[in-house]
């Protein structure tokens, strides 16, 4: 049978989550005997049009994306967002509160003249039908080859609807946010296996939110803490400020200082 053609492609990122399907080691041996990967410009020199699956990392942030995005999805059978960048906005969008020409004059000290016109950074399900999406920064590991599995055998990859807060009970992780530490896990989606927490590292929903998120309890929570409701809304800032995804708990939550 012939194998799936895959291709990886990548917008405003770190390319981490692509790092991080090179970094499966063994299993990655597996992947390839399944899959013709034709696009991957972080692993190979050839590149090629002809495929059916495409993974894409990070975020729409000039109009170039915007076409290129356009493009992919009309050669591709299936689209997979791969990452908080591409699912959510992620780390980009936070330039979005700020002029254009603010942010590329802090980055480029005077030389930003004809570098790129900038767009709003945005997920790329803002601009074409995405059919799946693996979340995280990076993504994991373990959960990219399973969702790959499932994809290859036709059936939808799994996700979980619930929070954070259940994997770090599973884990037998003390709560953070009981320690006074300004953990988001309670309106996080899992899936991650509440790793941050697990070290020592409040949860900062970089996999966006599960299916019943409770915003105005997690600011109570944050106030029986000691901890004030902007540090929450700031905590969600991080991963979650793209204008549509930060709509979510924005009402319930108060802005967060901008500095």
């Amino acid at each position: 049978m012939n194998r799936p053609r895959v291709a990886f492609f990548s917008f405003g990122s770190c390319e981490g989550c692509q790092l991080q399907v090179l970094s499966v080691e063994d299993a990655l041996l597996e992947l390839l005997g399944a899959v013709e990967v034709v696009n991957f410009r972080e692993a190979m020199d050839d590149r090629r049009d002809d495929y059916e699956i495409a993974f894409v990392e990070g975020s729409v942030v000039k109009p170039e994306d915007a076409t290129e995005i356009r493009r992919i999805r009309n050669r591709a059978r299936i689209l997979v967002a791969l990452g908080a960048c591409a699912c959510l906005g992620g780390v980009n969008a936070m330039r979005n509160r700020r002029a254009a020409a603010d942010v590329a004059g802090e980055v480029y000290a005077g030389r930003q003249d004809g570098v790129f016109e900038a767009l709003a950074a945005s997920p790329i399900s803002s601009v074409v039908q995405v059919d799946y999406e693996f979340r995280g920064c990076p993504i994991d590991r373990a959960e990219f080859l399973d969702a790959v599995r499932s994809l290859l055998a036709g059936t939808v990859p799994y996700t979980p609807p619930f929070a954070v807060c259940v994997q770090c009970t599973l884990r037998g992780t003390p709560c953070l946010l009981e320690r006074g530490l300004p953990c988001v896990g309670a309106v996080a989606r899992a899936g991650c296996e509440a790793i941050c927490p697990a070290y020592g590292a409040p949860c900062e929903a970089c996999r966006g939110f599960h299916d019943a998120p409770n915003f105005a309890a997690l600011g109570d929570a944050f106030a029986r803490a000691g901890l004030s409701r902007a540090e929450a809304a700031a905590k969600l800032q991080l991963f979650n400020d793209y204008r549509e995804v930060r709509a979510a708990w924005e009402r319930a939550l108060p802005s967060p200082s901008d500095t």
